[in-house]
């Protein structure tokens, strides 16, 4: 049986139209739509529930050599206050999960993780501890996303604690009243932030938010929007642009390995694959349609992999894809085809990402 978050009651409430994700029961759209959803987040701000995100703390004398172990990034130097995305590899080198880590201070380290990864991400990492406690505060907490241009004002009305650098966080922040984790990070490719809080004060704390934006125009939004998003930002989603047959260089997260670190699990498979046969590439629709995930991809009629992702991008107003394809073809403009249910559908290759905010 699904879970539900602390706002899954303001959900129903508010018209949220409920579906199991993750082992959870959360909105997938409000009556505004996806496609209001999503444009409110690129022009104004949207609100996000991402309660069902799992949370790990690692803490103790041996919490940094055990995440320098068990994760592919570099956590060696990284200051307390900051946020690092990284990959979590198996013996084999492919991905068990993706994840951000938070620093808190030299003993404590915060590990979000996807919920539907979490109990296998639990069970992987317990098992691989050196003198670290791990605590799993995932029912304990709910998570709200704030993100768009809009947002920094619409926190700035009930917080005075706000993070100034992007992958950065406040531990002992407090917003509307209520005591929490405030970072600058997000899921959407913009400006934006997530707030972490005790799950009895999600809903007063998720309301707040909303009248301090309802001026802005921000609008709570669904997982539809969520994905729509993230796509066009080129983020990779878990179980679609990597899993455990797919390593980091292959899902173009290179910068999330450190080959010249000590030991971490997965490295001796990764050496000499930091030029991988097959990449991450995007892929503009030419023809008509629109190209989902699992699309073979053909370059005049030879097999060059699969799509891992695609759909329509309201804001770029494009049908797009990302694919795994041969190395050799992954550079921009090459003409290509997919097959959707054995109809071909043209495409042209092109650079990642498909989406970037403009900086002010």
């Amino acid at each position: 049986m699904e879970k539900k978050t602390p706002l899954y009651d303001w959900h129903e409430t508010h018209g949220g139209k409920m579906v199991p994700f993750g082992g959870y029961l959360l909105p997938v759209q409000y009556e505004t739509g996806l496609i209001a959803e999503h444009c409110a987040v690129r022009e104004k701000a949207g609100l996000f529930d991402v309660s069902h995100m799992g949370e790990f703390l690692i803490s103790g004398r041996g919490a940094l050599q055990s995440i320098q172990r068990l994760l592919t990034n570099d956590f060696a130097s990284m200051p307390a206050g900051r946020v690092r995305y990284t990959t979590m590899c198996n013996e084999q080198g492919g991905i068990i999960d993706d994840m951000v880590v938070y620093k808190m201070d030299e003993e404590r380290y915060l590990l979000v993780v996807n919920a539907a990864n979490r109990e296998n991400d639990a069970a992987w990492i317990q098992g691989r501890l050196s003198e670290a406690v791990f605590e799993d505060l995932s029912d304990s907490h709910g998570q709200i996303a704030l993100q768009g241009p809009a947002s920094p004002s619409i926190l700035a009305a009930i917080s005075e604690t706000i993070p100034q650098k992007y992958f950065s966080f406040i531990e002992k922040g407090r917003a509307a009243g209520v005591d929490c984790i405030i970072s600058q990070t997000g899921y959407t490719g913009e400006t934006g932030y997530e707030l972490y809080c005790k799950s009895e004060d999600t809903e007063s704390l998720w309301k707040a938010l909303l009248e301090a934006g309802e001026e802005a125009g921000l609008v709570p939004c669904g997982l539809g929007a969520r994905d729509t998003l993230r796509f066009e930002a080129s983020m990779p989603l878990y179980g679609h642009e990597m899993d455990e047959t797919i390593d980091p260089f292959e899902a173009a997260l290179a910068f999330a390995v450190k080959m010249n670190k000590s030991d971490f699990i997965g490295k001796a498979a990764l050496e000499g694959k930091e030029n991988p046969s097959r990449i991450r590439t995007g892929l503009r629709v030419t023809g008509r349609g629109i190209i989902r995930e699992h699309a073979d991809v053909f370059y005049r009629g030879e097999n060059i992999g699969f799509t891992t992702s695609g759909t329509f991008c309201p804001h770029l107003k494009q049908a797009m894809a990302m694919a795994l394809v041969k190395t050799e073809y992954s550079f921009p403009g090459i003409m290509v085809e997919a097959d959707v249910r054995g109809k071909m559908v043209e495409a042209q290759t092109c650079t990642l990402p498909f989406y970037k905010r403009s900086k002010i």
